[in-house]
């Protein structure tokens, strides 16, 4: 009988890993990546991004993504990053939407960059 072979996880996938764990809020009970961290990780813009949620949402359920409400969205930039002190013009001025694990593998499917469709396997190490 032959054993099972060990995955082989290289240093550069872990650091990615740990950068996309980094990224992850819980947010009304759930882990989820904000989508402008999301749209940053596949190498497209936030407004492509949510393009493609909008063209796309009958494969988005609740439970694959959903949108903040405003105030929720400013306490999610807030604790992300305490030390930074936003300059003009880059307030949240529009409720981010979020993904869970389901969704951020759903959205790398739907976009058409390389960034995007090699990140599955890392997102589901990440969460």
């Amino acid at each position: 009988m032959r054993k099972p072979e060990r995955l082989k996880v290289a240093k550069s996938d872990i650091s990615r890993t740990t950068t996309i764990q980094e990224q992850i809020l819980i947010v009304r009970g759930q882990r989820v990546m904000m989508d402008s961290d999301l749209a940053r990780l596949y190498g497209v813009t936030t407004k492509h991004l949510n393009q493609q949620l909008k063209r796309n949402l009958k494969r988005f359920p609740t439970d694959f993504a959903f949108q903040l409400t405003l105030e929720e969205g400013k306490v999610a930039a807030r604790s992300r990053s305490q030390f930074v002190t936003l300059k003009k013009g880059q307030n949240i001025k529009h409720p981010p939407h979020v993904f869970p694990e389901h969704g951020a593998i759903m959205m790398a499917s739907l976009l058409n960059s390389d960034s995007a469709t090699n990140r599955g396997e890392l997102f589901r190490r990440a969460f």
